[in-house]
C-alpha cells in the first residue's frame, strides 16, 4: 500500500512555494522523499524556505519574478542547470487585488491575469520537455494548478478580478488536460476553500472573522496542511496516476452549500 501512494524520489517544482499553500504542498513533498524545487520573487523567502525544508528532506530555492516571461525563462534555464527531467509541476504562484467596485484599478486585471493564469500556462509550455522525459502510460508525468472555490462561486469579495483568474485556470486545466493526455501528462486542479495563507491573513488574524470564516464551512473548519499534502501526494503517486482533468474542491463542502431560502 505504501508504494500505491510514494513519491519518492520524485523531482517536483512549486511555484510560490515558500508560504501558504505553496509551503504546505512543497513541504508534504519534501517530507514524502521528493526531490522539490520552490520559486519565489523574494530572495529572503527563498533562503527561509530551502533551510528550513533541507533540513526534512531535499529542497532547493530559486528566486523568480513568473509574472513576465523573462521570468519564468529564468526559472526553467535555473531548473535545468540541476535536472533533466520534470515529473512534477505545481503552478501555485498568484496573487489577488482588493478594491471597492468604483476604484477597482485596471492595472489589477493586467497583474492578476498575468501570473494567476498566464505564467500557468507559459511554465507548462516551457517544461513540456522536461515532463515529457520519462513520462509513461503507467506513470505519467503531472501538472497540478492551483485555482480557488472563488472561481466557481459568485462573493467577489471586493477582489473582482481574483474569482475570474482562477475560472479561466480550471478552464485552461481541462484544455491541456484533453491535449497533453497523449504526452502521459496528466492535468488536474485543486481548488482550495479558505486556508491559511498570505492571501488570506487580513481575514484570518481576526479571531472573531476566523471563526465566522469556519463556521461558513459545511464541515466546520479551515484548510489544514494535512488537508493539501495528502490531496497533492495523492495526484502524484500511482494512486492518481489514472486522473486528469479534474478540478477538486479542497473546501470542506464550501463549493456546494445550498444558498439559504429567501
Amino acid at each position: 500500500m505504501s508504494q500505491l501512494f510514494s513519491v519518492k524520489d520524485k523531482v517536483a517544482l512549486v511555484t510560490g512555494g515558500t508560504s501558504g499553500i505553496g509551503f504546505m504542498i512543497a513541504q508534504g513533498l519534501v517530507n514524502a522523499g521528493a526531490k522539490v524545487y520552490v520559486a519565489s520573487r523574494k530572495q529572503q523567502a527563498c533562503d527561509d524556505t530551502q533551510h528550513t525544508l533541507s533540513a526534512q528532506g531535499q529542497c532547493t530555492a530559486i528566486v523568480a519574478d513568473l509574472s513576465t516571461e523573462d521570468g519564468c525563462d529564468a526559472l526553467v534555464k535555473a531548473l535545468k542547470k540541476n535536472e533533466d527531467c520534470l515529473d512534477i509541476l505545481v503552478n501555485n504562484a498568484g496573487l489577488t487585488w482588493g478594491a471597492p467596485l468604483e476604484e477597482y484599478p485596471d492595472k489589477a486585471w493586467d497583474k492578476i491575469n498575468n501570473l494567476n493564469v498566464k505564467a500557468a500556462f507559459t511554465m507548462t509550455k516551457k517544461l513540456l520537455p522536461m515532463l515529457e522525459k520519462n513520462a509513461s502510460a503507467v506513470d505519467p508525468a503531472r501538472v497540478i494548478n492551483i485555482t480557488s472555490v472563488a472561481g466557481k462561486l459568485t462573493g467577489s469579495m471586493q477582489a473582482y478580478a481574483y474569482g475570474p483568474s482562477k475560472a479561466a485556470l480550471n478552464h485552461l486545466t481541462q484544455i491541456l488536460a484533453n491535449e497533453l493526455a497523449a504526452k502521459q501528462i496528466t492535468v488536474n486542479a485543486i481548488a482550495p476553500g479558505v486556508f491559511p495563507s498570505k492571501m488570506t491573513k487580513f481575514v484570518l488574524e481576526n479571531d472573531a472573522i476566523a471563526k465566522q470564516q469556519a463556521d461558513a464551512v459545511p464541515l466546520g473548519r479551515l484548510g489544514s496542511q494535512e488537508d493539501m499534502e495528502g490531496l497533492v501526494i495523492f495526484l502524484c503517486s500511482p494512486a492518481g496516476s489514472y486522473l486528469t482533468g479534474n478540478i477538486i474542491n479542497l473546501d470542506g463542502g464550501t463549493s456546494v452549500k445550498p444558498a439559504p431560502f429567501l
